[in-house]
């Protein structure tokens, strides 16, 4: 998975990720794998121990109360999985950066992902751009890419179902 300026891509995936835990480490291989990870070791139950650590910490990052709570919680899952970003071209595709160490298990490759992507797209499209969805019974997590900033939904359904119990209050 490449790291895009935004960390679209990384917040997507703990999005994903965190929206339905992965039951098992096969799942959890699949499912990076699907998202674009290239996989460079097999994947065990350490590394799905990990990563929902990393997910734990990363649904705080989501329920901060604030600007500033939100960047305290980043900078501490971005010291947790420091290291030294690196040129990569995995043999063979275009040069990118990694932030993290090569060979690293896909749990703590998922930490550093995560951290460093969430520091991105919260930098670069605004602190607001992290949320759970509007209707107060869905719980969706959802990274906001949208051009205007103003997601509110997880999807059209909840939209919907927003915009329903609006109009039927008006009406009321």
């Amino acid at each position: 998975m490449h790291l895009n300026p935004y960390g679209e891509d990384a917040v997507n995936l703990a999005a994903d990720l965190a929206n339905s835990r992965p039951a098992g480490a096969g799942e959890l291989a699949d499912r990076c794998r699907a998202a674009g990870l290239t996989l460079e070791r097999p994947v065990d139950a350490a590394d799905l121990a990990r990563t929902r650590e990393a997910l734990d910490a990363w649904e705080r990052v989501v329920d901060a109360a604030d600007e500033s709570e939100r960047a305290e919680l980043v900078n501490a899952m971005l010291a947790r999985a420091a290291a030294h970003p690196r040129l990569t071209d995995h043999a063979g595709s275009s040069w990118h950066l990694h932030y993290r160490e090569a060979g690293q298990p896909l749990g703590a490759l998922l930490f550093s992902l995560i951290s460093v992507g969430t520091a991105l797209h919260l930098a670069g499209r605004g602190m607001h751009r992290l949320r759970r969805c509007a209707v107060t019974e869905c719980t969706t997590i959802l990274a906001d890419t949208s051009r205007t900033g103003r997601q509110r939904y997880c999807g059209r359904r909840c939209a919907n179902r927003d915009a329903v119990r609006r109009h039927r209050a008006r009406a009321a």
